[in-house]
């Protein structure tokens, strides 16, 4: 058993904790934009694969303080290096820095990459080298003011990148994030869902991968871990044939549209390499003019917030989405994420329940309301 951090967005600590649990994780705890987890190298392999909502999985190496540039150098040199590299293996180092002690970022990698080199020079004469595209193994350093954490990506390439999408839209979601709403909606497959601002069709390809239950990383070519010297092939074998073999027909539909022919072409394109088409219609078409394919449902939308993208008369569109929502999809519930309490605001209705989470640099709330006819209490009469 080993200690795992699992990186992830913020406002997504819980979600990605409850999968991780559900992965076959132990001590799980979260924490800011990560969660800590114990598992074995079979746990570390599957929450790659897996895992939705986790941007990468780290394995802890060392962890010291330090006072000074030198205190860094000494602490890595004491990490046994040997246990994860061979002088014939390549590296990098992904440094992130927070401290009064380093006035550049950059410098602190190159003192762990001189305490690594010197001390396979000193075991064994030679040294593994530096290289920064396709690297053996990555190594993350993080310091926080005196705090040195070193630790092994064991993803390499962000779990995000999933590997489906052949085109990419205009400020396109994360897909970490679009799993991410989803899970927090609730949604789980068990009624249909429609995105009427679908984009270039995040939000719904992420929907897709849950209906079907494909993993994740059903369509990444590599991962970090197998290029480790530990590395168990038949494991991961094992590993991907458990996960591949749950993938399954979907008996519900998914519907996104978007007003922006070019968007739902590239969503087309998305979707069909992620195999999804069979599940999921797309159609041209504005937001005041979409209307629900049943009578209940769940309603996911990312729409404009005014600031990558700018439509005009922004308030006027969240006006509208607020009208459309009211009138034509009672017995829905929809969620939204938006820039800001005033887009919430403008769209008029009450939300029962509310999210920061991050969008990129921006700090968004998606917000969820329930729909009904009349009002809250004609609702409630009708449920009883």
């Amino acid at each position: 058993m080993e200690t795992f951090v699992a990186k992830t967005l913020y406002g997504l600590e819980n979600v990605l904790a409850l999968e991780l649990r559900e992965l076959g994780a132990s001590d799980v705890r979260p924490s800011n934009r990560a969660v800590y987890f114990a598992g074995n190298r079979e746990v570390m392999y599957r929450v790659n694969y897996c895992a939705r909502t986790a941007v990468s999985v780290l394995l802890p190496v060392a962890t010291f303080s330090i006072g000074s540039k030198d205190d860094l150098y000494h602490g890595a040199l004491r990490v046994r290096w040997s246990d994860f590299l061979d002088s014939g293996m390549t590296f990098s180092i992904v440094p992130v820095v927070n401290s009064k002690l380093f006035g550049h970022t950059a410098f602190p990698a190159l003192v762990l990459k001189d305490a690594i080199a010197d001390y396979f020079r000193k075991k064994t004469g030679k040294r593994p080298d530096v290289d920064t595209h396709n690297p053996d193994v990555l190594i993350n350093l993080h310091i926080s003011n005196s705090k040195v954490n070193i630790s092994l990506d064991s993803s390499a390439t962000p779990l995000f990148q999933r590997g489906y999408r052949v085109e990419q839209g205009k400020a396109p979601m994360n897909e970490v994030l679009a799993a991410g709403i989803l899970m927090l909606a609730e949604w789980n497959a068990s009624v249909d869902l429609i995105d009427p601002m679908c984009g270039s069709g995040t939000l719904i390809t992420e929907a897709g991968l849950i209906a079907k239950k494909i993993p994740p990383g059903f369509f990444r070519s590599s991962f970090g871990f197998t290029r480790w010297k530990d590395f168990d092939k038949d494991i991961f074998i094992k590993v991907k044939d458990e996960s591949d073999n749950k993938i399954k027909p979907s008996s519900i539909h998914i519907y996104g549209s978007d007003i922006s022919k070019t968007a739902v072409r590239i969503a087309a394109a998305n979707l069909k390499s992620a195999g999804l088409s069979d599940i999921v219609s797309l159609n041209v078409a504005d937001f005041k003019d979409v209307r629900p394919p049943g009578i209940q449902g769940c309603l996911v939308s990312n729409p404009p917030y005014g600031k990558r993208i700018s439509p005009p008369e922004i308030h006027s569109l969240y006006n509208m989405i607020g009208s459309t929502l009211k009138h034509n999809f009672s017995g829905y519930k929809a969620w939204i994420i938006t820039y800001g309490k005033e887009f919430i605001n403008n769209i008029g209705l009450k939300p029962c329940a509310k999210y920061v989470l991050f969008n990129g640099s921006l700090q968004c709330i998606l917000a969820g309301f329930e729909l009904y006819e009349g009002t809250k209490k004609n609702l409630s009469d009708r449920r009883s």
